[in-house]
């Protein structure tokens, strides 16, 4: 079987790519490793930037859609000392230029989007094999196998199709952000709730830090943040709830209780997510009939760009094919001349958002950056 378009990873990317194939009448498959679209949780809140998550969903003919699943007020944003002390509270003025939406409800909206059968789920890759001429072929776990004309790793920061265009492999930049959830929390935990606030909270010191977000349902989704090394994360036993609980609470001791419920009060088991990044600037030579997009292209720290520019990559490469239908080297090559640069642009910026929230001048500097940025309020968020 030959599929002109194969897309690996059902993420925010590989999905606006097959959505705008789709606008385009361009046939593709997305295959994808987890069994259903339900299997796990999708992450948090994510602000749509104007001038590209939501250009790509515009792309997609999915404006109106998209506007029907924002989080209203969700763009509101606190800081805070360790002691819960309020430093600066940005609320929301109802405009919303870089609206909140769930990354899950995004998601769905996305599937829905396309036509059934689109996304194969529990089809993870297991081998790829180059077969000239641009194809490649791929085999699944299930022993099927397919050919590509065109091969998209869209599959994130641990990428199997990455291999095939460079070498480069993601580093652990020395941060981890551990993940809680507080449920019914304006009935069970009042005090939290309203040092959160209705939108994005950000309790930072040095080092450390716990940012929430209060999503729709009476929801915290917490993110709890620090720089400690690889061999600290291994030591922590995260099967073990109590223990990673208190192994973790035990960084902020002396912090107000109200903020540390955050991660005492946990309704779910603590995830440690180990944020890593690629080379600034990573990019490859040209490979016929293979490219990628998102983070297995450019992952960096979450700077609130991620989701959106995976999404522009979707868009722009679906852009590119549709424009030169006859010539696959030449859609490829000229989506890759604006994805490097544009990609590049955004390293710095991430890791200044990961200084200003844990480096030596926090919280004062995250105060600093929204004074002097209101129109960015929302670009340091929990996760990208």
């Amino acid at each position: 079987m030959t599929t002109p378009v194969t897309i690996i990873g059902a993420g925010l990317g590989g999905l606006t790519l097959a959505r705008v194939l789709h606008v385009h009448g361009i046939p593709a498959t997305v295959h994808e490793a987890d069994p259903s679209a339900e299997s796990r949780t999708q992450g948090g809140q994510l602000d749509i930037h104007e001038g590209d998550g939501q250009c790509a969903l515009a792309d997609a003919g999915l404006t109106d859609e998209f506007r029907a699943i924002i989080h209203e007020g969700g763009d509101a944003a606190r800081v805070l000392d360790q002691h819960g002390a309020l430093l600066l509270d940005v609320p929301s003025d109802g405009t919303a230029v870089r609206p909140e939406v769930l990354r899950g409800d995004l998601r769905r909206m996305l599937l829905d989007s396309l036509p059934e059968g689109t996304v194969r789920w529990g089809s993870k890759v297991t081998d790829i094999r180059p077969l000239g001429d641009g194809r490649h072929g791929l085999t699944f776990t299930d022993g099927s196998t397919v050919t590509s004309t065109i091969l998209v790793g869209a599959d994130g920061a641990w990428s199997r199709v990455r291999p095939l265009l460079s070498d480069a492999r993601p580093v652990y930049t020395g941060t981890t952000f551990v993940e809680t959830y507080l449920h019914d929390v304006d009935e069970r935990h009042p005090a939290t709730a309203a040092l959160v606030g209705r939108g994005a909270m950000y309790a930072l010191a040095p080092g450390k830090g716990i940012v929430a977000h209060r999503e729709a349902g009476g929801i915290l989704h917490a993110y709890v943040e620090l720089n400690r090394s690889a061999e600290w994360i291994a030591a922590t036993d995260f099967t073990d709830t109590a223990a990673a609980t208190a192994r973790v609470a035990a960084e902020f001791d002396g912090w107000a209780p109200h903020l540390t419920a955050l991660i005492t009060d946990g309704e779910t088991a603590p995830v440690a997510r180990m944020i890593h990044t690629l080379p600034t600037g990573h990019r490859w030579d040209r490979v016929p009939g293979v490219t990628l997009l998102g983070d297995a292209a450019h992952l960096m720290p979450p700077s609130g760009d991620g989701a959106n520019l995976a999404m522009f990559d979707g868009a722009e490469l679906g852009k590119a094919i549709a424009q030169h239908l006859d010539d696959v080297e030449a859609a490829l090559a000229a989506y890759e001349r604006e994805l490097f640069p544009r990609s590049e642009a955004f390293y710095a910026d991430a890791h200044e958002i990961l200084d200003l929230c844990l480096g030596e001048r926090a919280p004062q500097s995250l105060v600093d950056f929204f004074s002097g940025h209101p129109e960015g309020q929302d670009e340091a968020v929990t996760q990208s």
